[in-house]
């Protein structure tokens, strides 16, 4: 008579299991106040999803490999454009010279660029574009090559690094320097 009894208990457990979930999901939800009304916040209900039954491949997707690799090409070239129109509208060196400084990389030898570190520090109270103009030189000061980048939204009294690269400076010895420097 025990076993017999043991026995539907499990199975009236068995059978109430799915409906104690969703229970404990309903009283979840109703305690989240799942307000999607609002925007810029993240409230409502979240739905976990379980994990795939097969392992993903190892490597991901051609696809969103390229798209991301483009989409950041695309980017890095819209803001280097708007620095550039930027500084063509300045007339000598700029107003944020003493903002930037610009140091050359260390450079193995199969490397077929040149790279500089510009950082930029923003002394102001608000969040501002910089423009910055690097040339690379030669011991005799000619200018090799000149690179243009743009840093968006370079926080207040913080300092930003960016990375140029010059492939018409490699192989020479340059020197890296700011030739303008403007903050809008």
């Amino acid at each position: 008579m025990k076993a017999n009894l043991s026995a539907r208990r499990a199975r009236a457990a068995r059978a109430l299991a799915p409906v104690a979930v969703a229970a404990l999901l309903l009283a979840g939800t109703a305690a989240c106040d799942s307000d999607t009304t609002s925007e810029g916040t993240d409230r409502g209900v979240h739905t976990l999803t379980p994990e795939p039954e097969e392992s993903p491949s190892e490597s991901p997707s051609p696809r969103t490999q390229e798209s991301f690799a483009a989409s950041v090409s695309a980017e890095s070239e819209r803001v280097r454009q708007e620095a550039t129109k930027r500084l063509d509208e300045v007339e000598g060196r700029g107003n944020a010279v003493a903002d930037v400084s610009v140091t050359g990389l260390p450079l193995s030898g199969s490397e077929e660029v040149r790279s500089a570190r510009v950082r930029v520090t923003n002394p102001t109270d608000e969040a501002a574009f910089y423009a910055v103009k690097v040339e690379f030189v030669d011991a005799e000061d000619k200018v090799l090559d000149t690179v243009v980048v743009g840093i968006e939204d370079a926080p207040p009294d913080r300092t930003v690094d960016a990375q140029v690269n010059s492939r018409k400076a490699a192989g020479v010895k340059t020197f890296p320097r700011v030739a303008q420097a403007e903050r809008g």
